[in-house]
């Protein structure tokens, strides 16, 4: 009898090992709350105290043939030009830049040893403003020879800031 006591305790241990313990309550999970991100402050557009310091408009001469003369044309490849000079009769140049025009406006020219406002005629149906000098002026000299720079600024167009490469030397000596 001593055996089935035994026996019967036994059952009784397995029989409530089998049995599962009440379920324990689920930790709720942690609020995750996104981190901002900062927002990016912009890159301040760099400020020049001269001109002379401020990057080349990106672009190059180009020099050649034009219709009763030569001309030396600025602008990025595979795009119009943004700026010309250009000889068509001896003795006389012209200052050509590119844009959208109303009407009258004068044309500043900058160089390192001079700077002076021409008066500028709207041309092409206002999609340009052109200058005239006399091939003898001293301030193409100016622009040929300026540090290796000169600007071109008209009201309503951005500066150019323009290299003084060889072509631009180039139309000035047809022009003479």
């Amino acid at each position: 009898m001593a055996f089935r006591r035994l026996f019967v305790a036994a059952l009784f241990v397995s029989v409530a090992g089998c049995v599962a313990a009440p379920p324990q309550p689920q930790p709720t999970p942690p609020v995750v709350t996104p981190t901002p991100r900062p927002t990016p402050t912009p890159t301040p557009v760099p400020t020049y105290s001269n001109w002379m310091d401020v990057p080349q408009t990106p672009g190059d001469w180009r020099y050649g043939p034009i219709t009763g003369g030569t001309a030396a044309q600025f602008g990025q490849a595979a795009s119009e030009a943004r700026f010309a000079i250009r000889c068509l009769r001896r003795g006389e140049i012209e200052l050509v830049r590119y844009g959208s025009f109303a009407g009258d406006a004068a044309m500043t020219v900058r160089t390192e040893s001079a700077s002076r406002g021409i008066a500028g005629v709207p041309m092409m149906d206002n999609a340009a403003l052109r200058a005239t000098l006399s091939a003898s002026d001293p301030l193409l000299d100016a622009m040929a020879f300026s540090k290796g720079r000169f600007a071109i600024e008209a009201p309503g167009a951005p500066a150019l800031y323009l290299p003084s490469w060889p072509e631009v030397t180039r139309v000035i000596e047809d022009c003479r």
